[in-house]
């Protein structure tokens, strides 16, 4: 029997995915628990339409993280903090404090998605990675001054 799994299901298959099953396997388990459903005309162009729907949706904020990029990749983001000698910062500029910067831009971005491997110790220019999208990486100027 074919049928289209709504759910993962762990050694048979997984969601939207279209597997023949032993038919007292689809009737006792799968289908009562809802797990997959029989696969027929409808149900197969349904799946078709979830999966159009999902592309579209992927595209879309595709296109959103790449207007972003643009935004974010002409400004630059000026922080100040107190240094000593050499231009060494006292602290450090964590990428805590640039999503605090960048929000304060109105733009809102998790410090999560900030590519920061150690924090900034310097004063000067930092070029800083940021995670838009998977397929989608910005690069935003931080100037460090001193306070």
């Amino acid at each position: 029997m074919k049928v289209i799994f709504l759910k993962d299901v762990k050694g048979k298959g997984s969601l939207g995915e279209i597997k023949d099953v032993s038919e007292g396997y689809a009737r006792n388990y799968l289908l009562p628990k809802k797990l997959a459903v029989e696969a027929n005309k409808s149900s197969l162009s349904q799946l078709e339409a979830q999966k159009k729907k999902k592309q579209e949706l992927e595209a879309n904020e595709r296109h959103e993280a790449e207007v972003l990029k643009e935004k974010i990749e002409k400004m630059t983001i000026d922080m100040k903090a107190k240094s000593g000698e050499g231009g060494r910062l006292f602290g450090s500029i964590t990428s805590k404090q640039i999503a605090a910067a960048l929000k304060k831009a109105n733009i809102s971005i998790d410090k999560r998605k900030i590519d920061l491997p150690e924090p900034i110790r310097t004063l000067g220019y930092t070029d800083v990675a940021l995670k838009l999208h998977s397929d989608v990486l910005a690069t935003v100027k931080v100037h460090v001054t001193e306070e």
